[in-house]
């Protein structure tokens, strides 16, 4: 039997994004997209190829990952011939100092991922369970792990450090930047803009972060040690001042799990709105907070611009991506009229209609829109990994 089908998983903190391609010689050719969206109700698994979306029902507890996905690989079976797979590739949101590039699953490289998991609650466990339940099903099938973290190696040690004794950073207390396998994707697709110029990427979705590319590498990145770091998120709380910490757990009596439920999981839009964690909900709410909510978001965004644009010495273009940044309109207006002081004027017709360029002609920072895609990077580097095995 011929393995020619690549597997993927992008592993959010509460969906399971799935990507099929075919295993080419040129690259992966896509074929299909999934999710397992454990939030649906129904609760079902969807699949959308070429052009047309299929559901199939999934009755299994949502707390059995492993009988969910029995379930739903056995749907995905009237779909694709599952005994072709080659190879499954995973995104893993955290690889420390441990991972700079991506690597074949083993019992090692699993026990190095568990021991990160302090590092990404909302994440790194979902993945490692993911990854667990898998290998069971499909034993004989390789498996690989990309690392968000990854595209950030390049960072300088002076962007990586902080402002603490220098024993804690040789300890691994240092930032680490996320979302790494998006931007190495918008890396990939800045055309022109690639050699030399100094790039802003703005990862906005229900996790957020920004980084500052320059030749195709990461230069900084608003995420540092762990994913609550930079702007505000849906519902984490981005950059905060550890006193607040300290006054939550001394004065205030907090225990460490509370603090963090709040940080993770309460915070965020959440937190400041009061009510929704959803930008699309707040953007049509009437309410004072959903404004406050929004305005703030928007605030801290163009704030981390220029902050990454002191780390490049200047900003050619930004770049807006992920489901805030490729389909929210209000949002990139918003942000880039906080920006205008930099020279950054946008087009709003062609901000309205999601154009790739949204900014004048006369615009000093070019401002574009262009889709992620976690996926094919995560099938790439599966096959790269699997042709060096």
């Amino acid at each position: 039997m011929t393995r020619d089908l690549i597997l993927t998983f992008n592993t959010g903190s509460s969906t399971i994004k799935l990507g099929f391609y075919a295993l080419e010689a040129a690259a992966p050719r896509p074929l299909a997209s999934g999710v397992i969206d454990f939030r649906d109700e129904p609760f079902e698994v969807r699949l959308t190829r070429e052009g047309k979306t299929f559901s199939g029902p999934i009755t299994a507890d949502p707390g059995d990952l492993t009988a969910v996905l029995n379930q739903a690989f056995a749907w995905l079976a009237g779909h694709f011939n599952l005994s072709r797979l080659a190879v499954i590739g995973h995104r893993v949101v955290h690889g420390g100092d441990v991972f700079t590039g991506p690597a074949r699953i083993t019992d090692q490289v699993i026990a190095q991922i568990d021991a990160l998991a302090r590092l990404a609650p909302l994440h790194q466990p979902q993945s490692l369970a993911l990854i667990r339940a898998m290998r069971g099903l499909y034993p004989d099938v390789p498996q690989t792990a990309s690392f968000d973290t990854a595209f950030h190696a390049t960072n300088p040690p002076l962007i990586r450090r902080f402002a603490l004794p220098r024993a804690l950073y040789d300890q691994g207390i240092k930032r680490y930047g996320f979302h790494g396998l998006s931007y190495r994707y918008i890396a990939g697709q800045l055309g022109d803009l690639a050699t030399d110029a100094k790039v802003v990427a703005a990862h906005l979705g229900s996790g957020a972060s920004l980084c500052a590319i320059r030749g195709g590498k990461s230069i900084d990145s608003s995420m540092g040690f762990s994913t609550l770091d930079g702007i505000p998120m849906a519902t984490r709380s981005g950059a905060l001042d550890p006193g607040v910490i300290l006054h939550l757990m001394g004065e205030m009596g907090q225990s460490l799990k509370q603090v963090e439920t709040m940080l993770y999981r309460e915070s965020g839009l959440l937190g400041v709105s009061g009510f929704e964690a959803d930008i699309r909900e707040l953007m049509a709410s009437t309410r004072p907070e959903a404004a406050e909510a929004i305005d703030l978001f928007c605030l801290r965004i163009a704030g981390e611009v220029a902050r990454l644009a002191t780390s490049m010495g200047g900003i050619d273009a930004l770049v807006f991506t992920a489901g805030i940044g490729e389909h929210q309109p209000g949002i990139r207006a918003r942000v880039a009229a906080r920006l205008a002081w930099l020279g950054a004027e946008l087009d709003p017709d062609a901000n309205e209609a999601g154009a790739r360029r949204i900014s004048t002609a006369a615009s000093r920072v070019q401002l574009l829109v262009i889709p992620t895609d976690e996926e094919s990077i995560i099938a790439q580097e599966a096959v790269s990994v699997e042709a060096a095995t």
